[in-house]
């Protein structure tokens, strides 16, 4: 009898244990479940997704004589063969790739909205290397003023023949003297040569690293060195007067940069120099917040006195932050900064609170549609079905950082504090809940099960 109560017991102990292994089981594969879900989600919001509606108030408004607006359709205006002056002395089919990429990148329908960080870098770009072409067939590193004209008239028929917008020297600000070197007295290769160091310049610039190049600069430096001598070399009296008056030492400086940035165009691949070129400007883009703030008054007088949510305040805030929003898509550590000042315009008008936590501000609501541009250098992208599209990165709810004081002058991206926060990833599996709680209650007797049936 005792016998027959104890072999019963242990048949009870045994199925009580299957059942909390296999409660265990759910539990682990419902929460694996659940995490594959949000990583399927969050990779189709970080990366190539459908076209951004955007809203018609970003783009021009195309009216005449009281007809209605023409829509914007996702698609790229047909290409056509572009009238050329026939007097610049460069192959423009040597750097079609790169004409491409910029016809695409500063495209007539997404321009203005992408101009600050996709369109006019690139366009910087594809000058410097228009420059090195040239002078791959001459000595200058330069062009004249009247072969600057017709070239430049050139490139932007040709950009605006493949789809490029008409009003890229308006948005870029970009004028023919962008070939010329300016007042930048070194314009030969010869004396480049004698005067710079070229081994080292080329070897600081010729593979730019672009995680380390914004914080610790190799390319830069050189960059810097080499048009500081350019600036001071070989002065003729007129570049004397220059130098004297005319234009201050940093502006000289400033176009002996370009005739250096010519010069390794002139030694690299038009794909090396665009990729070195572009990473260099994103390094610079990155520092300054391309948004304009109005004084937000009302947003001031709603939160001023605010210690939780207010209504009030989270809606006077949420409708200036749109109105910021609709001006053009920004890079994640473009909205940190602009996040950070508009705190500051909002902490010297006496709102104290971290208003952004309150109301649940993000960092991607500074930028259009939500979509923030990675701070590396990015492209538009196009497809013939979907029409236009953006990498868009940092898309999860990262709260928008709430400035400590009213001044960011010695605001750094490169500060560890200032680092973008991590996403999570699926590769961490987390339980919550009630499986969370029992997990170690159920591997002990799951353990206990397996040992007693080899036991047996």
């Amino acid at each position: 009898m005792n016998q027959a109560f104890s072999l019963s017991c242990c048949k009870g102990s045994y199925i009580h244990q299957l059942l909390l292994f296999v409660a265990w089981l759910f539990c682990i594969q419902d929460a694996v479940t659940s995490q594959i879900q949000v990583g399927h989600q969050r990779l189709s919001r970080s990366g190539l997704f459908d076209p951004i509606e955007v809203s018609p108030t970003v783009f021009p408004n195309y009216t005449s004589h009281g007809e209605p607006s023409i829509p914007v359709y996702p698609a790229l205006p047909p290409a056509y063969d572009p009238i050329l002056s026939g007097k610049c002395p460069v192959s423009f089919a040597d750097i079609s790739s790169i004409m491409e990429k910029t016809a695409l990148d500063c495209s007539q329908l997404v321009a203005p909205v992408v101009a600050n960080v996709i369109c006019c870098p690139q366009v910087s770009s594809l000058l410097r290397i228009v420059q090195g072409y040239y002078s791959r067939n001459s000595d200058k590193l330069v062009l004249q003023n009247e072969i600057a004209e017709d070239c430049m008239s050139d490139i932007f028929s040709i950009l605006s023949s493949k789809g490029g917008s008409n009003n890229i020297s308006t948005l870029c600000s970009i004028e023919s003297k962008n070939l010329t070197g300016g007042s930048c007295p070194v314009k030969d290769v010869i004396k480049f040569e004698k005067i710079v160091n070229a081994s080292k310049l080329l070897n600081a610039c010729s593979s730019v690293d672009p995680l380390k190049e914004s914080c610790r600069p190799t390319c830069q430096p050189a960059i810097a060195e080499a048009a500081l001598h350019l600036s001071a070399g070989d002065l003729s009296v007129d570049d004397a007067k220059i130098m004297a008056g005319e234009r201050s030492h940093i502006d000289v400086i400033n176009d002996c940069k370009g005739v250096v940035y010519a010069w390794l165009s002139r030694k690299l691949s038009p794909d090396a120099s665009n990729k070195a070129f572009r990473i260099l400007t994103a390094c610079k883009v990155n520092k300054v917040c391309p948004l304009e703030f109005e004084q937000p008054l009302e947003v001031i007088r709603a939160c001023k006195n605010v210690a939780a949510p207010s209504p009030l305040c989270c809606s006077s805030l949420n409708t200036y932050i749109e109105g910021m929003q609709n001006q053009m898509l920004i890079t994640n550590k473009q909205a940190i900064l602009c996040s950070t000042m508009f705190g500051s315009l909002l902490r010297k008008g006496g709102v104290l609170t971290n208003v952004y936590r309150l109301c649940d501000v993000d960092l991607k609501d500074f930028s259009l549609q939500g979509c923030l541009l990675p701070s590396l250098p990015a492209d538009v992208v196009y497809d013939n079905i979907t029409g236009f599209g953006f990498t868009c990165d940092l898309s999860d709810n990262i709260e928008a950082p709430w400035p400590l004081s009213t001044s960011i002058t010695s605001f750094s991206l490169c500060a560890s504090e200032m680092s973008l926060p991590a996403r999570p990833t699926s590769g961490t599996l987390k339980l919550t809940g009630m499986c969370a709680g029992v997990l170690e209650f159920l591997v002990f007797f799951f353990m206990q099960f397996v040992v007693s049936v080899f036991l047996r």
